[in-house]
């Protein structure tokens, strides 16, 4: 008979036996992750997210896995200039989804249940798609040509989220920029990539534990409507914010968002069958890990850092998902924070 419902247990359960004697570096043996579903190689994966998303779906597709992309480049861009044009980075064109306010309102836009407003910018006479300013980097011509290239994105978007039986969304941020006449969102404010910053017109929203649970809620519920089979795998982004407009010192705000996008993702695994988290966010900032995972700037994850996620990804679901053609490549992600395009780093040019 026990004494104390503590005594017992698995090392894991113990910080002494399961973080302090350990280290991070050995994660993928650690027992961190115990999948609550099985990811095969038969699955197709719809990735979104912010910045660190993109890790997980270039990984994936290295291994040989069905990621889904329904907006591939076009013939006659050179492949290094992929990404500076959103093509390759998830599943459709959208650039990096850093809230899930904004998935919301993609998909809600796909479903024809949200018209957003206020949403084309202009820079130097060039026109922006405000919901996805970077895919674009020159702008187009003209307003119609961004209303008729978003109409093609949001059916390329519904397809893809329509033929996946998995989706991966990295939950990144709680801030963001919302039209006050329409409660749009934007995932970045006017000002930095293209448009002009108006208080009268637009606010800055910090989103709460509430707003983010009922948000991505909404969102699989939509989704459900017309993939009812689909699964939720999801992650929190171990990148700190660049720069706050929350009045807080950026360690503050930083620590505030990434604790409730964790707490919320925490909620939801617990209460749905179909949702499951793994613990990229707790590998890389790891007491144990003591900065290592980071680049000398403290918010720029390194290579080493995404190798052992992934790693500890393979641990728990590698006998499934990788041919045996695929498993010498399986290690080592050869990726730079170089390779990885987010506007939030942007921002940093307005530090003095």
């Amino acid at each position: 008979m026990r004494h104390s419902p503590y005594e017992g247990l698995d090392a894991r359960a113990y910080w002494r036996t399961g973080v302090a004697q350990a280290h991070i570096a050995q994660a993928p043996e650690m027992d961190l992750y115990r999948p609550k579903f099985k990811i095969r190689a038969s699955d197709r994966v719809f990735t979104a997210g912010s910045c660190f998303a993109q890790h997980i779906a270039r990984n994936m597709r290295k291994w040989g896995m069905s990621v889904i992309d329904r907006e591939p480049a076009p013939l006659g861009l050179p492949p290094e200039r992929h990404s500076d044009y959103g093509y390759g980075l998830y599943s459709a064109r959208h650039g990096n989804i850093y809230t899930t306010r904004q998935f919301l309102q993609l998909t809600q836009e796909a479903c024809g249940r949200f018209a957003p407003k206020n949403w084309i910018w202009e820079r130097d006479g060039r026109f922006f798609d405000a919901l996805r300013p970077s895919v674009d980097p020159n702008g187009l011509e003209s307003p119609d040509l961004v209303k008729r290239s978003r109409q093609t994105h949001l059916k390329k978007f519904r397809q893809a989220l329509g033929e996946a039986s998995l989706v991966v969304f990295t939950l990144g941020l709680t801030e963001t920029w919302e039209d006050i006449e329409s409660g749009t969102v934007f995932p970045t404010a006017p000002g930095t990539i293209a448009g002009r910053y108006d208080p009268d017109r637009i606010r800055f929203l910090n989103l709460t534990h509430k707003d983010v649970l009922q948000d991505f809620l909404e969102t699989r519920r939509l989704i459900k409507r017309f993939n009812p089979s689909v699964r939720f795998l999801l992650t929190v982004s171990p990148v700190p914010l660049t720069a706050t407009a929350s009045g807080r010192h950026v360690m503050v705000a930083s620590s505030y968002s990434k604790s409730v996008l964790r707490g919320v993702v925490g909620q939801l695994t617990d209460a749905y069958s179909d949702i499951d988290y793994f613990p990229s966010y707790e590998i890389i900032t790891a007491p144990s890990a003591r900065g290592f995972f980071y680049a000398p700037n403290m918010r720029d994850v390194l290579p080493e850092a995404v190798e052992t996620v992934m790693k500890t990804f393979l641990a728990a679901h590698g006998d499934t998902i990788l041919q045996p053609e695929n498993r010498e490549c399986a290690a080592g992600s050869g990726q730079t924070s170089d390779d990885i395009r987010c506007e939030e780093l942007l921002l940093e040019a307005f530090a003095q």
